[in-house]
């Protein structure tokens, strides 16, 4: 398996590369159905990887059981999360976490067709998984010791940072100890939301339900930056390249797994070695290449999966 890159080493491959990807980015549809462009071709885009659908897959989990005799397994993903999880206008979905998704399900024996993607936003992941609602959750979602009190995790798959989102004329914010007497915008239930509330850091926190509602709120001057994971921000970046920036200087570590029912521990073992299989084959790095790589993002390696 491809071990990560160091921290330091990865953020300096991300702010240059993001620069270069800002300065020449355009207005279109990426070929990859994201709704930022980049100033790629469409024919020189990197192409999505296929998915070998298992047959006959058979393992003591309830809530595969339930996937299979409902003829469907339903994943809960984001819907607004640039080149990580995107709907368009015609409902169609796309990110580097859809493929994520994919890879999963076939592993499992679900064809693309016999997946049902729901949205579920991040202060409600939690509620959606313990109440069946959703049979997996992929979708930006970070492990940690007080969400794996309630659900199971399987991964990581991918590691972010927690980074700032700021306007491409601001020269006041260069990290999080210089948000002194600004306004910062997350979401509801977010990591980085959390931490940026702590007081060495002096600043004042907006909440939505959702991350285009703050940047939204940073493109009319409401809000002074917008904080959650650099992968994320890096979309949005990536859509307005004439207006927004990634600060690049990450100040936390966020392990992306994929959620599920608390207990199922065979489950969690299979999703496990689907992410490691799909690491080995070269998926992983294809599936980013053609995602969240067009946001500017050079893919660092899969982080080693955590069997707890």
């Amino acid at each position: 398996m491809k071990s990560r890159k160091s921290a330091t080493f990865s953020a300096i491959t991300v702010i240059a590369v993001a620069l270069t990807a800002t300065s020449c980015s355009g207005g279109g549809t990426s070929s990859a159905g994201d709704t930022p462009s980049s100033s790629t071709s469409t024919l020189d885009r990197p192409k999505l990887p296929t998915y070998k659908v298992a047959t006959d897959v058979s393992f003591d989990s309830p809530t595969l059981a339930r996937a299979q005799k409902a003829g469907k397994l339903v994943i809960g993903v984001k819907d607004d999360q640039p080149y990580l999880g995107h709907q368009d206008a015609n409902g169609q979905r796309s990110g580097f976490d859809i493929e994520i998704a994919k890879m999963t399900a076939a592993d499992l024996g679900f064809a693309p067709g016999l997946i049902q993607f729901k949205t579920i936003d991040t202060r409600s992941r939690e509620a959606a998984i313990a109440n069946g609602e959703v049979d997996l959750y992929v979708g930006t979602y970070t492990i940690n010791d007080e969400r794996k009190k309630k659900v199971g995790f399987a991964g990581p798959y991918f590691m972010a940072g927690a980074d700032l989102l700021v306007r491409k004329d601001d020269r006041t914010i260069g990290g999080p100890y210089s948000l002194q007497g600004k306004t910062v915008c997350s979401v509801k239930g977010a990591t980085a939301l959390r931490e940026i509330q702590k007081p060495e850091y002096n600043t004042t926190t907006v909440e939505t339900n959702k991350y285009g509602e703050c940047v939204k709120r940073l493109l009319d001057g409401d809000v002074d930056a917008v904080t959650t994971d650099d992968a994320i921000l890096l979309g949005y970046a990536a859509q307005s390249p004439d207006k927004l920036k990634v600060v690049g200087n990450p100040f936390t570590e966020e392990p992306y797994g994929i959620g599920m029912a608390k207990g199922d521990t065979a489950l969690r073992e299979a999703v496990s070695d689907s992410i490691e299989a799909h690491d080995a084959s070269g998926d992983h790095e294809k599936a980013y290449d053609a995602t969240l790589g067009l946001s500017g993002s050079k893919y660092a390696g899969t982080p080693l999966v955590d069997r707890y």
